[in-house]
């Protein structure tokens, strides 16, 4: 428990430089892109140089950069993330109202990818350079091949436009007015199609890495004391698994940004609207307070998920960190 405790307080004290990075760079990225959401107002409005003149002075754009980077960090530190531009609400407001679908979405094409992958990934590397070794291998390879949205694409016209099966986009059903069960299942099924286009194509990464792990591990000593001593293959299969976990468990971690990617783009290919949605919209409007909002709240989260790794890390091996040893 010590452990852990040490543990987390090193993550968040080391989150905090992490975060400060985070936030410099952002912000000087967008300044130095050409625009400003007083420019993506006017072009998709309109307006004279006396309106052009009021927006900015109205939003605080007419401010020099450092003004407004030194305003939004003492608003930061008292936990304000500013207000969006383009929603005319606090950017905090709009964030969480999007933030829980996109955490639906990635958990559950997290946990499909997680557990199929390891599942294929214990078949295949039962029995290393097998027929269905092999033959599970080049399926990985395929899946890894495809661009999620690609696969998306190729999902919806079988399953959504042909066979009607699934709804083409969005959340749920607008204005159905379904409540508790009925609308728990409304969103599976508008889910569906945006977690298996997503957590196919990170399936087929876990399943080679389980694998190889398994491979590698049944060259091991102890495997060959199992064998000598008579074990069965399914209970030696069982004690191979379960020492291959610990790099799967790892990548849950490193894979927690990229799916996060991910997302956006599936997001965008099946209008759901989420974080990834909400990112696009900011990027169109020049909504500088909301980018920064996001991407701010997407390295917490990023930040978070890996912490839980290295406990869990910590968890299934309990040698780690026992001599002072740092993940």
């Amino acid at each position: 428990m010590d452990r852990a405790f040490r543990l987390i307080g090193r993550r968040v004290l080391g989150a905090i430089p992490v975060l400060a990075i985070v936030v410099a760079g952002t912000f000087l990225l967008l300044e130095l892109a050409p625009g400003d959401a007083v420019d993506a107002y006017v072009v998709s409005t309109g307006g004279d140089a006396a309106m052009i003149s009021g927006l900015r002075e109205a939003w605080g754009l007419d401010q020099s950069a450092a003004a407004r980077f030194g305003l939004y960090l003492t608003r930061l530190a008292h936990g304000d993330l500013g207000w969006s531009i383009s929603f005319s609400r606090p950017v905090l407001d709009v964030i969480m109202e999007r933030l829980p679908r996109t955490l639906l979405l990635m958990g559950s094409a997290t946990a499909l990818s997680f557990a199929l992958g390891s599942l294929l990934g214990i078949v295949a590397g039962a029995r290393p350079e097998s027929l269905r070794d092999r033959s599970l291998s080049i399926v990985s390879l395929a899946l890894y091949a495809m661009p999620s949205f690609w696969l998306g694409l190729v999902l919806s016209v079988v399953f959504a436009v042909n066979l009607r099966w699934f709804p083409l986009s969005g959340f749920e059903t607008i204005a159905s007015g379904s409540t508790g069960l009925e609308r728990g299942l409304d969103i599976v099924r508008h889910l569906a199609l945006p977690v298996v286009s997503l957590g196919l194509v990170y399936m087929a990464l876990y399943m080679r890495v389980m694998r190889a792990a398994m491979a590698e591990i049944w060259r091991e000593d102890f495997v060959r004391a199992l064998i000598a001593r008579g074990f069965g293959h399914a209970r030696i299969v069982r004690h191979v698994a379960r020492n291959a976990l610990l790099p799967l468990v790892t990548m849950l971690g490193v894979q927690a940004a990229v799916m996060l990617g991910g997302s956006v783009v599936i997001e965008s290919v099946f209008a759901v609207p989420g974080l990834g949605r909400l990112t696009q919209e900011a990027v169109a409007q020049r909504d500088t307070p909301l980018l920064l909002g996001i991407i701010l709240i997407s390295a917490v989260f990023v930040i978070a998920v890996n912490l839980l790794v290295d406990l869990l890390y910590v968890w299934l091996d309990p040698r780690i960190g026992s001599s002072g040893e740092t993940l």
